[in-house]
């Protein structure tokens, strides 16, 4: 039997499985019920027989407003979306010839932004004759790499675009 995949859960007439166990509109447990009797039940009461759980055996069913039901539901999802953080991606941009006192106040402010979960791009940018000299631009990121170890992971490799080398690092995840 080929069974349709619902967006919503099936209900009344929609559901096809004979015994069900049932439970009433205040949350009370009504135990193992025959289809028919279930129905009845929800139709006695002005309500749906909505199927809640189909996968376990037998189904679950529950007696409730169908539309309420739904409303419920879909608030539900607008909540969890609400509680959603995207990620955001921050860039700080160094110098090949930067000052170690400048590095550190640029450091600073990446440990800001990994500590509010976003993820920060380091960007080391060469200019002219600086190109001749890029392995200075990746002993910085290297420096950088060393001194936010103990709060960000490097995400990816080092990358070289034109005249930028940079990584992206992202916070720790602390498995607690």
């Amino acid at each position: 039997m080929l069974q349709q995949k619902y967006n919503h859960p099936r209900r009344n007439h929609q559901i096809n499985i004979s015994p069900i166990r049932l439970i009433d509109a205040d949350g009370t447990m009504l135990g193992i019920k025959t289809l028919q009797e279930a129905l009845g039940l929800a139709r006695s009461k002005g309500l749906d027989l909505v199927e809640i759980s189909p996968t376990a055996k037998p189904p679950v069913c529950k007696v409730l407003d169908y539309s309420k039901y739904l409303y419920e539901q879909d608030k539900k999802q607008r909540d969890a979306k609400k509680k959603q953080k995207a990620s955001v991606l921050k860039e700080i941009k160094l110098r090949p010839r930067i000052a170690s006192h400048d590095v550190d106040v640029k450091l600073k402010h990446a440990e800001e932004i990994l500590a509010n979960n976003d993820k920060v791009r380091v960007i080391v940018e060469f200019r002219g004759r600086e190109n001749q000299h890029r392995d200075l631009g990746a002993q910085l990121l290297d420096s950088v790499k060393q001194r936010l170890v103990a709060i960000a992971d490097v995400e990816g490799s080092v990358q070289t675009i034109g005249n930028r080398i940079s990584m992206t690092l992202m916070p720790k995840t602390s498995k607690n």
